[in-house]
């Protein structure tokens, strides 16, 4: 018996369905480092939980040249770890959480646009430029401070380098967040002259200044914010931008980057 003849049809095809929210790789390794970190440290006893935070905290007293110094745990090693792994640890589930949050949209377009090693090591040096900043500030200071809020603020300034520029993320002229991720960043001359980038930068520290976004000092300091590290953090991925982007410039931004701006992690 004949098979039925093929007429076209009239239904149009059912559109393919996407997930609502996609992550990158590296962001969710980076995310799920964070919870894992978080969890170990929740299960561990009173007596090693602050033990960890004392060898794996950033504690600017550390530091302190004086014969009068501290002993901490960890020693000398704990004096080069801690740079980046304080950003690691989180005093309770509403600090991860509000760090991830603000890493869904940024860290999310910055993740797909570096890579996860680049992504990786971008965090570790926001990081660090963040204790830079908070032991500058905070020279004698006996509490450690942790939390990843400067490694987000890093990957928020580095974000804002490509996303007022039409068709990335935030110029709501794509859907596709591969292809937004990927559009040329503008110069940081560029990206500072632009309304809306200063507009954000406007917004971004006068929060950081009045209220803190979110990383903590257990210790003597209670709950305080460590604003000054989220500027260190912020300032290092605004700047640092071109050291890590693998996307060619345009020629126009390129020739506007400052000298030496445009080398690269190969």
């Amino acid at each position: 018996m004949d098979s039925p003849p093929n007429f076209p049809s009239d239904i149009p095809p059912e559109p393919r369905r996407e997930p609502i929210l996609t992550l990158p790789g590296g962001l969710t390794a980076y995310i799920g480092l964070l919870a894992i970190v978080h969890v170990v440290w929740s299960a561990l006893p009173p007596e090693l939980e602050y033990w960890t935070i004392e060898t794996f905290g950033f504690i600017p007293k550390r530091y302190d040249p004086s014969l009068l110094a501290t002993a901490f745990p960890g020693g000398s090693g704990a004096k080069v770890w801690t740079f980046v792994t304080y950003s690691l640890l989180h005093a309770n589930l509403s600090h991860i959480g509000f760090n991830v949050l603000w890493l869904l949209p940024f860290g999310s377009a910055v993740a797909r646009r570096f890579g996860a090693f680049r992504f990786f090591l971008f965090m570790a040096v926001t990081a660090v430029a963040g204790a830079v900043a908070h032991l500058v500030t905070h020279e004698h200071s006996i509490a450690p401070m942790i939390g990843a809020s400067a490694s987000v603020s890093g990957a928020m300034a580095a974000a804002i380098r490509f996303a007022f520029v039409r068709g990335s993320f935030l110029s709501f002229r794509s859907d596709d967040a591969d292809a937004a991720a990927q559009v040329p960043a503008l110069s940081l001359v560029r990206a500072l002259q632009n309304p809306r980038v200063l507009a954000f930068l406007a917004i971004w520290f006068g929060i950081n200044i009045i209220f803190g976004m979110g990383s903590v000092a257990i210790g003597a300091e209670p709950g305080s914010v460590a604003w000054q590290a989220h500027i260190g953090g912020f300032l290092a991925g605004l700047v640092l931008f071109s050291l890590f982007d693998p996307v060619p410039r345009s020629p126009r931004d390129a020739a506007s980057e400052p000298s030496g701006g445009t080398d690269r992690i190969p």
